[in-house]
């Protein structure tokens, strides 16, 4: 049975937009497969890794059998036979049994399947607790903006993802690994009673890939035990992450006096040239803080050190404060704006907080580590 004709770039468009979520050595092998679906001229693609669950469509006005019809197939080796092929090439896609049989000009690939029967779609939830839309360019920006400081593989599990907060007119994204904090926020149109949820971190990491920086909108649907995002021609839904986030309010310090204003590039270029000579392990960086003066001193256990120095306007009293330099470049490559604030406490067992001039909506706070 025909289960699609098209040609190459067609097809290969929605694979690459779910696949990857896919982890291609996983316990359960239909978990490595994507399920396609053809229900009169709507073509269905659906990915899962148990987590997360992601569904494109499209359209397909070509063929004329209007039968259900449905398979599973590795995701993997369907992609590379569609790179493979050469441009605008037509491709047809044909059931036979329990292979699927890829035909492209003179070239033939019969590939194996699974039942699409077994593919272990996510439970849809109908229990909607809360939507709001936003614009695709300002949710990709606020997850971008923390992103990075989100744990990986920490016991503590809730901090391996990014809070999520509703509250009155605005969408708030927190991020901690326990070393760093990053806080954002943008605008809602409706005030919204408080919410909150935790987005595991593949979730976040894909939802940034598939969002565009553009005005068109995004349904945020919170339901029970799921968040739904609905974009463009993509669904994706994931669980949430149970547990208690920490308190951001008493990490992000107020009433710092020691502050500088830096050119971000700068601060970023003098940082990455700085850190060639840190300490592999531990990424330690001194900042030394004098009148006018910024003293940037890396150095490693082979009695190497770098060296830089920048200008800067500061009156205060002199401050030396050692940082993992891993955290300062992420939050630098992150950050877009011109110039950035940085500032301290009173002594070397403070936390740093950046911030972007006349902007409240963005924090980050790095907690200082001896050197």
């Amino acid at each position: 049975m025909i289960l699609i004709e098209t040609n190459k770039e067609t097809l290969l468009k929605p694979l690459q937009t779910i696949t990857g979520i896919i982890e291609h050595r996983h316990t359960l092998p239909i978990l490595s497969n994507v399920l396609i679906e053809r229900k009169n001229k709507e073509i269905l693609y659906v990915a899962t890794n148990l987590e997360i669950q992601i569904t494109t469509t499209t359209k397909d006005s070509t063929t004329t059998n209007e039968e259900i019809c449905s398979v599973t197939v590795g995701a993997k080796k369907l992609q590379d036979i569609l790179r493979a092929l050469p441009d605008r090439t037509q491709v047809t896609l044909e059931t036979e049994e329990n292979r699927l049989l890829v035909k492209a000009g003179r070239s033939r690939f019969n590939l194996q399947t699974l039942p699409a029967k077994d593919f272990p779609k996510l439970p849809e939830s109908n229990e909607l607790l809360k939507k709001i839309t936003v614009e695709q360019g300002e949710l990709k920006s606020l997850l971008l903006l923390v992103q990075y400081a989100m744990a990986q593989k920490d016991i503590r599990y809730y901090l391996n993802g990014l809070l999520l907060v509703m509250e009155e007119n605005y969408l708030k994204a927190i991020a901690t690994d326990g070393h760093r904090l990053g806080f954002s926020l943008i605008s809602l149109k409706v005030s919204q009673e408080k919410k909150e949820i935790i987005l595991p971190r593949k979730a976040v990491i894909e939802l940034t890939k598939q969002l565009k920086d553009n005005e068109e909108p995004v349904l945020i649907e919170i339901l029970k035990n799921q968040i739904r995002f609905i974009f463009s021609n993509v669904v994706l839904v994931s669980k949430v992450v149970e547990g208690k986030f920490p308190d951001y309010n008493r990490v992000i310090p107020t009433g710092y006096h020691r502050q500088i204003e830096v050119n971000r590039l700068l601060l970023l270029q003098t940082l990455q040239r700085a850190s060639i000579l840190s300490n592999e392990k531990f990424r330690g960086v001194r900042l030394i803080l004098t009148t006018g003066n910024l003293r940037i001193v890396c150095s490693n256990n082979e009695q190497e050190e770098a060296q830089e120095e920048l200008e800067v306007k500061y009156e205060g009293d002199a401050l030396d404060i050692g940082f993992n330099i891993s955290y300062l470049l992420d939050v630098l490559n992150n950050v877009t704006s011109e110039t950035v604030q940085c500032s301290f406490g009173d002594d070397a067992n403070s936390s740093a907080l950046f911030t972007i001039p006349n902007n409240d909506n963005f924090k980050y706070v790095v907690m200082p580590m001896r050197i």
